[in-house]
């Protein structure tokens, strides 16, 4: 898996996750546990992350959306 986003905020990562979803792109959202743990105040960031094979397109698909990315 490769790093597509990571940030603190929530709603970017649901935008993210539906763009994805909706180009047929699978992709996995990690560091869930801890934002929770920490108590949702948004100091640890969350990471999106989507198979190597599948990133370029992923890039273009939220690079085209105006959501920057880590790549």
């Amino acid at each position: 898996m490769k790093q597509l986003l990571r940030t603190n905020d929530t709603t970017s990562i649901a935008f993210a996750k539906a763009l994805l979803q909706g180009e047929g792109i699978d992709c996995f959202e990690i560091d869930v546990n801890m934002s929770i743990l920490e108590g949702s105040i948004g100091v640890f960031p969350r990471r999106l992350m989507v198979a190597p094979q599948d990133f370029e397109r992923a890039l273009r698909a939220m690079h085209d959306n105006g959501i920057e990315t880590d790549g």
